[in-house]
Order: C-alpha cells, then sequence, then structure tokens
C-alpha cells in the first residue's frame, strides 16, 4: 500500500524536520507539506529534501492567487533540482477570503486561472522560451534560466466541487482530495477514473491513540474547525448527507467560537472523513479508503498528546504497511 504523510499547520517547523527524519526508516511514497497562513511550504519543502532522501516531496497545497505562475515554477524547478526529481507540484485555489482579505486580492474566476496556471507552468518547465496570451496571464519571452532533473513535474490539483473535478481530470496528473465522505468519494472515483486514469491521492485527518476515545476527539476537532472556518466545505458535506451535522456546528461556532463545537461532530462523520482511534482501528480503517478507489492516501497527521510519541505510535501502526 503506497502511504503519503502530510505534517504542517499545526506542527512547529522542528516537528516537522524531526517527522520527516522519522520516515526515512519507512518506506513512504511521500511527504506533503500544507500552506495556508504559517508556514511557507516551499522553504519547509527545501530543508525536508536534505533531511528525508527518499519519499517524494509535494506541496499541498499552494494557492494559485498568492504567487504568479512564473514564480511557482521557479519553485517547481529549484525544489525538483536539490531534491534530486522527487517533487509533486500540489496546486489549489484557496478560498475567498484568504485570497481577498488576507492577500488583497481579487478571488475571480478560479477555473480559467487555474487552466492558464498550469498551462503556463508546464510550458515553462520544458525549457523553452515562453510567450502567453491568456485572460489573467500575459507572458513575453520567459526563459528559466536553471533546468530542472525533468522537464515534466507532476501536478496534482486540489478538487472539491464538479467543475475542479472534472478540470483536474482534463489537465492534471493527480487529483488531491480532502473531507470528502466515503461513500461520495467513492462514486466521484468511480465517475472519473472510468474516463481517465489519473493517481488519486486523498488527504485523510489521521489521529492514533492507545486510548481511542483521546483520537476520536481530536479528529472531532479537526473537523470542527474546517467545517467552522471553510464554508466551501461546509457546504460540500451539507449536500453530501451532512446538512443537520453542518448547521449545528456552525451555529455553534457563531455563538461560541471553538470552544466546544466539536463534540457535535456525530460518529458517522468521524467514519466517514477520517482515520482515527487505537492502532487497530487504523490498521482496519484506511484500506476502506483505498477499497473506494484512493490510490495514495496521504495522512494528515494529528498529534494526540506529545508530537514525537505521537507520530512513533503512528509509524509503528503502519510499519507492516508501508511499501
Amino acid at each position: 500500500m503506497r502511504l503519503g504523510f502530510s505534517l504542517g499547520s499545526i506542527l512547529t517547523a522542528q516537528d516537522v524536520f524531526d517527522c520527516a527524519k522519522a520516515l526515512n526508516n519507512f518506506s513512504a511514497d511521500s511527504i506533503w507539506i500544507p500552506e495556508t497562513w504559517g508556514m511557507d511550504c516551499c522553504s519547509i519543502l527545501s530543508n525536508i529534501s536534505s533531511i528525508a532522501k527518499k519519499p517524494r516531496l509535494g506541496s499541498s497545497i499552494i494557492n494559485i492567487y498568492s504567487r504568479s505562475p512564473a514564480m511557482i515554477s521557479m519553485s517547481a524547478a529549484t525544489l525538483d533540482t536539490i531534491s534530486d526529481g522527487r517533487f509533486i507540484l500540489g496546486l489549489g485555489t484557496s478560498s475567498r477570503p484568504i485570497v481577498e482579505d488576507w492577500h488583497g486580492l481579487e478571488f475571480k474566476n478560479p477555473l480559467q486561472r487555474m487552466r492558464e496556471y498550469v498551462d503556463i507552468i508546464r510550458l515553462i518547465l520544458s525549457g523553452e522560451k515562453v510567450s502567453y496570451d491568456g485572460k489573467f496571464f500575459h507572458l513575453k519571452d520567459f526563459d528559466l534560466l536553471i533546468r530542472p532533473p525533468r522537464k515534466e513535474i507532476p501536478i496534482y490539483l486540489a478538487a472539491i466541487n464538479q467543475k475542479m473535478v472534472d478540470l483536474t481530470w482534463e489537465i492534471a496528473n493527480g487529483a488531491i482530495f480532502y473531507l470528502r465522505p466515503l461513500p461520495e468519494l467513492k462514486k466521484t472515483i468511480q465517475k472519473m477514473q472510468s474516463r481517465k486514469k489519473i493517481d488519486v491521492a486523498c488527504q485523510l485527518i489521521t489521529c492514533v491513540s492507545e486510548d481511542s476515545e483521546k483520537a476520536i476527539s481530536r479528529s472531532k476537532k479537526t473537523i470542527a474547525f474546517y467545517v467552522s472556518v471553510g464554508k466551501i466545505y461546509r457546504e460540500f458535506l451539507a449536500i453530501n448527507g451532512f446538512k443537520n451535522e453542518v448547521m449545528a456546528i456552525f451555529d455553534q461556532y457563531k455563538k461560541n467560537g471553538l470552544k466546544d463545537n466539536y463534540t457535535l461532530v456525530t460518529d458517522e462523520m468521524v467514519n466517514s472523513l477520517s482515520i482515527c482511534g487505537t492502532p487497530e482501528d487504523i490498521r482496519k480503517k484506511i484500506p476502506q479508503f483505498v477499497e473506494a478507489g484512493v490510490d495514495l492516501p496521504i495522512l494528515q497527521f494529528n498529534p494526540v498528546g506529545n508530537v514525537s510519541e505521537s507520530f512513533e505510535l503512528l509509524l509503528k501502526t503502519l510499519s507492516s504497511d508501508v511499501k
């Protein structure tokens, strides 16, 4: 079984580096670093490339508003060079609040913007001198100074709604899914893979503890956070079986913040959206997502208690599964 690991956001930089070092003793497929409003993922990936020598290294995800496509191409070429051809470029649109309120940019026509981004990045990485006249981007005679080990770096797109899913299968090497109910996930993958085969990755909230209640509670807090602050996830979950649950969680968030609204996350949500529990539970739950069609489960490590001890337990749990 291929397994990836997502390290970031709630971890310190040193935590990430320590976890990456620990993965040297395992045959992990890949390490993925998120980027939201904390650490810059390219800087972290650069350092990880010298710590973890074998896994592929992915951005999960770089949003397509905060950097120009030329800048992303430069970063991708640099990371692929220093990692000896192990980089995967994960791209996404982010969300209106982050793009407009925090970056001060207009969140406009994300589908066309993504299409142009991918077009330009592929042209630049191919080694061509690029002149491009699109709806959003206009480049003249851009020529990348360095030459990465590969002229084609895999591009994976984060996709939630159907139009972005369709675009992903049209132009990307892989998909990155997140917070999709298991029945919907299976249905979507079957439908899309019948059109064209690409690599399907799914980032899964992962919490392990010898005390299952502690792991479940940690998972509920993470789910409640995304439901509370992520309108796009809230809307998607509402139309895919969890309307009453997300309304209750969000209403409680508006009243009291994140203090206790995680208690409204149901066991059904936990089982459908995450992998959590005892080591035995974890080993049983991962195959459910593989059977649903996920080629690459990416375990989003959510520590339960001490970070290093929690990660050690996770790796021990997976020692016979990581290929």
